[in-house]
C-alpha cells in the first residue's frame, strides 16, 4: 500500500509467550519488575521486546526472531532483548525502513503491568527512534483462563506500521 506522502507501507504482526521459572529476572520492555519468577528464555525472555521484534521483521519481510538470533547460538544466551531490537531497528533503517508505530497486549494475571506500561512503551519508543506517543503498551489477563490464566507464563501480542520512501 502506498500512502499519500509517495510512501510504501507494511503492518507486521508478533507474538510470543514465556514461561515463568524460578531464580530470573522479569524483564518487560526493558523494565526489571518486582516478582517472585522471571522468565524462562535463551537470552533475558522479554517476551514483550520479543514480540515487537516479529512484528517488526515480519512487516519488513524480514523473517523472525529465531532466524535472527536463534535460541541454538550461544552469543545469544541472556542477551539483552532491547540490544536485539536495536539491531532490527539498524537493518530496517539500512533497507529504508522507519517505524510509524508500535501496539502491543502483554497477557499477565501478576503481576500487575499498567503502571509499568509508560517506562515499557518509553524505552521500546527510544530503541525504535520514535516518539513516546507512537509506542502503545495495553496490559490485560486471560481472566483466570489458560496457560496465563493459570500464571505458568507471559503472552505478548503486537502489531507494527512501517513506512519506506520509495526511492528507498
Amino acid at each position: 500500500m502506498v500512502n499519500g506522502l509517495g510512501e510504501t507501507l507494511r503492518v507486521g504482526f508478533g507474538f510470543d509467550v514465556h514461561r515463568f521459572a524460578a531464580g530470573r529476572p522479569l524483564i518487560l520492555g526493558g523494565v526489571r519488575l518486582e516478582h517472585d519468577q522471571g522468565l524462562d528464555g535463551h537470552s533475558d525472555a522479554d517476551v514483550l521486546a520479543h514480540a515487537v521484534i516479529d512484528a517488526l521483521l515480519g512487516a519488513a519481510g524480514l523473517g523472525d526472531i529465531g532466524r535472527w538470533f536463534p535460541d541454538t547460538d550461544p552469543r545469544y544466551r541472556g542477551a539483552d532483548s532491547l540490544g536485539l531490537l536495536a539491531q532490527v531497528v539498524e537493518r530496517l533503517h539500512a533497507e529504508g525502513w522507519r517505524v510509524v508505530n508500535v501496539d502491543a497486549t502483554v497477557v499477565a494475571e501478576a503481576p500487575r503491568l499498567a503502571p509499568h506500561a509508560g517506562a515499557m512503551a518509553a524505552n521500546l519508543a527510544r530503541i525504535l527512534e520514535v516518539e513516546a506517543g507512537r509506542v502503545n503498551i495495553k496490559a490485560a489477563t486471560s481472566e483466570g483462563m489458560g496457560f496465563t490464566g493459570r500464571r505458568e507464563g507471559i503472552a505478548a501480542f503486537a502489531v507494527c506500521l512501517l513506512a519506506r520512501s520509495q526511492g528507498a
